[in-house]
């Protein structure tokens, strides 16, 4: 059985500018890359890999709450 939690969360206004840092934007890029041409990932890189991905979906996800809840 799955639960619903609501929480409020206030976010800066400058949330647009909140995204992976370059570094890490890069090393997700390079693991996608590589599985994009058909190498297999590690164990660790494909955890990596789901981990970076879910939090930048939870930015994008901020990001558009935030811009539907401007006035």
């Amino acid at each position: 059985m799955s639960q619903a939690v609501a929480f409020q969360l206030e976010v800066p206004d400058d949330l647009a500018k909140f995204h992976l840092p370059d570094g890490v934007q890069h090393g997700l890029d390079w693991l996608l890359d590589r599985q994009d041409r058909g190498q297999p990932l590690t164990g660790d890189e494909r955890r990596e890999a789901e981990g970076l991905v879910s939090l930048a979906d939870l930015l994008t996800l901020l990001r558009l709450r935030a811009e539907r809840a401007k006035p």
